[in-house]
């Protein structure tokens, strides 16, 4: 057997799995898997009817999404909805808010969501679709003013938590969902209006699903680049009444942030980037 096969067949299952991660975070990796094992951070939404729980770091990404002045705003992959619930929340009061979703069965649990936790005048402006992101962009004619990708992405937390997950756990899975992560990121800035923005997240670990996948906007687009964030303090009052919980912080990375559940009490893993389309030549 080749080298590279023999590899690929070690890096597999949970020791394959451990060796991978030690070797991104070195003497880190422990104490990260051990805080992946323990309970997670969730902040309480309140979004009219009854409350919604999510991990605060999700809280954190998708309330750093600027909404101000948006009309037209895209959640591409939404469900089960605890992040639209809270673009729902925040959005202008004259704004529509659409929300995708690929799969039919999760697209069904959406909607129910929506229904069970917004009001009727804010849930009469959010539009629900089942459609595959990544060719969004060749079916929609209007453009968005903002956009949320909370991308479908490796999930450590989950693979950790789950021994099926956990044995056929391979490295071929990670490149199996940057390619598609690429996809819809690329679908998504294409759905831009030129100064919209938007924010691409996945709750992975791995530098191959966040930061490499956001690099290859810039290598696409030319009127592509990074945002700024809001503060951390201005999250927290804007997200005052909705959300009484404390915003985590995060570790900033090299295109945006990463909330990390060893260093930030349980929270995420929770990676976001932030970029606008510059005016100019739409490519």
């Amino acid at each position: 057997m080749s080298n590279k096969k023999n590899a690929a067949k070690k890096l597999s299952g949970e020791s394959g799995f451990d060796e991978y991660y030690s070797a991104l975070f070195g003497e880190r990796w422990q104490t990260l898997k051990k805080a992946l094992g323990e309970k997670v951070r969730y902040a309480e939404w309140k979004a009219g009817k009854a409350s919604y729980f999510l991990d605060s770091g999700s809280v954190r990404a998708a309330a750093s999404l600027p909404l101000a002045g948006a009309k037209r705003i895209l959640d591409m992959c939404a469900a089960p909805g605890g992040k639209t619930l809270i673009l729902a929340s925040l959005m202008d009061s004259d704004a529509e808010l659409f929300s995708n979703e690929r799969s039919f069965e999760r697209y069904k649990r959406l909607s129910r969501v929506l229904d069970e936790h917004l009001t009727d005048d804010v849930r009469e402006r959010v539009h629900i679709s089942c459609s595959d992101g990544a060719i969004l962009c060749k079916k929609e004619k209007e453009p968005f003013d903002a956009i949320l990708l909370d991308a479908p992405c490796s999930s450590e937390r989950h693979v950790l938590g789950d021994e099926k997950y956990l044995k056929d756990w391979s490295p071929s899975r990670i490149k199996t969902l940057s390619a598609a992560q690429w996809a819809l990121l690329s679908s998504a800035f294409r759905l831009l209006r030129e100064g919209g923005v938007l924010i691409y997240s996945t709750c992975a670990l791995n530098k191959s699903e966040n930061d490499d996948v956001v690099s290859r906007v810039f290598k696409k687009f030319d009127n592509a680049e990074l945002a700024d964030f809001a503060s951390l303090a201005s999250l927290q009052e804007k997200i005052a009444p909705f959300c009484d919980a404390k915003l985590p912080e995060a570790e900033k990375t090299e295109s945006g942030f990463h909330v990390m559940p060893d260093l930030h009490e349980g929270a995420g893993p929770l990676y976001f980037s932030l970029i606008r389309k510059k005016s100019g030549d739409v490519i």
